[in-house]
């Protein structure tokens, strides 16, 4: 038989209801957080360590949720104290570290370029055309991806290659057959002009922002989540008589 009734009654089914909605967040947490690390994996070098760790953060978060919403579930139908307690405490937790996941993720969007500009100005210098390794490959992939040139611009190249300019910088124009060449010369029109500064950045720090919503936006919701759970704890321990904190 329950021992809730009226509107205690009604937010025990909510708090159920809403358990189930917190174990899809904690799945959507995963999968944000999946989705982002494998966009940092592909430009790993390129990126600092602090780029790979909230995407992390909140896959592990996003996995303590899914288990803690059985608790939540649980204690919710056999309307127990301890374990709606536990809930209670345990999801607390988990919404002061997401949202400071989520406040990471917008301050490493506006730290984004510095950091990005300190990785790119030196794995630029680890250019190899004679003996090509995965840097040399990274930067041509992002050049012809980002149809750009260089950290700040093709004069970047200049001291390593003086005129010549590695072919990622230059689109290649229809109907080319043999050798093209790709210089700083002013007339080439099928040079990049932009450096890879700014776009790379940019594509980078948006998903920092898509990390840092998803943090905080689910952290409002889990802070109800507590409200609704601390609530039902209290009328459980008023009816069943529990006296101190845990009985």
């Amino acid at each position: 038989m329950s021992l809730l009734t009226g509107s205690a009654n009604c937010i025990k089914y909510v708090l159920f209801a809403f358990n189930l909605v917190l174990l899809i967040t904690g799945i959507i947490l995963i999968a944000v957080g999946l989705g982002v690390a494998t966009v940092y994996n592909e430009y790993e070098i390129f990126l600092a360590s602090k780029f790979f760790s909230i995407p992390t953060f909140l896959i592990v978060i996003g996995s303590f949720i899914i288990i803690i919403s059985f608790f939540g579930c649980w204690g919710a139908l056999k309307e127990n104290y301890c374990l709606i307690l536990t809930f209670s405490v345990l999801l607390g937790i988990i919404f002061i570290l997401e949202l400071s996941a989520g406040i990471s993720g917008y301050v490493l969007r506006s730290d984004a370029e510095s950091l990005i500009k300190v990785t790119l100005t030196d794995s630029l210098g680890k250019y190899n055309n004679t003996k090509v390794d995965e840097v040399t490959v990274l930067w041509d992939y992002v050049q012809k991806t980002f149809t750009c040139c260089g950290v700040n611009s093709y004069k970047d190249w200049v001291n390593k290659f003086n005129d010549k300019l590695p072919l990622s910088c230059c689109s290649l124009p229809n109907g080319v057959v043999g050798e093209f060449s790709c210089t700083t010369n002013n007339e080439d029109s099928n040079r990049y002009s932009n450096g890879c500064l700014t776009e790379f950045s940019n594509y980078i720090a948006a998903h920092a922002v898509s990390l840092g919503a998803a943090g905080v936006i689910i952290a409002i919701l889990q802070f109800f989540g507590v409200l609704f759970s601390c609530y039902i704890a209290r009328e459980i321990k008023i009816r069943n008589g529990i006296s101190g904190f845990v009985g």
